[in-house]
């Protein structure tokens, strides 16, 4: 026996957030790689939530503690290197920059980016038969 209609909404909605952490575990280090990629300094931490933030909702939409780790995985991958610097209006903050290796991973992953979103769209505007 099924919930009726108020059940089939919470399904949806809990399918919907589902899917969004699939797909923004996904496209999180990209979009962290592009913004340092395009930063023309280091950043550190909270200036890259804010610069997401300013890009609209998506990746990280209310979840800026979910960057550090990701950081930290791409800088222990060779793809960003940081510094910490003392902060005047409060502890020590550690700033990001975009490697070499970061820069040649930037430009695959968006090609692949870029491919896998053409094909979606194209599925999505019933482009396959």
């Amino acid at each position: 026996m099924f919930g009726g209609e108020g059940q089939l909404v919470d399904d949806n909605a809990n399918q919907l957030k589902k899917f969004q952490k699939e797909l923004s575990s996904g496209t999180v280090s990209l979009v962290l790689l592009a913004i340092l990629g395009q930063a023309r300094r280091p950043m550190y931490g909270y200036q890259i939530a804010k610069q997401l933030e300013a890009s609209g909702e998506g990746v990280l939409a209310g979840k800026q503690s979910a960057l550090y780790p990701v950081l930290r995985n791409l800088e222990a991958a060779g793809l960003l290197a940081s510094e910490v610097e003392p902060s005047i209006s409060g502890p020590p903050r550690r700033y990001y920059r975009i490697t070499k290796p970061g820069r040649e991973a930037l430009r695959a992953w968006a090609a692949a980016w870029r491919a896998t979103r053409d094909c979606v769209d194209n599925v999505l505007q019933g482009g396959v038969s």
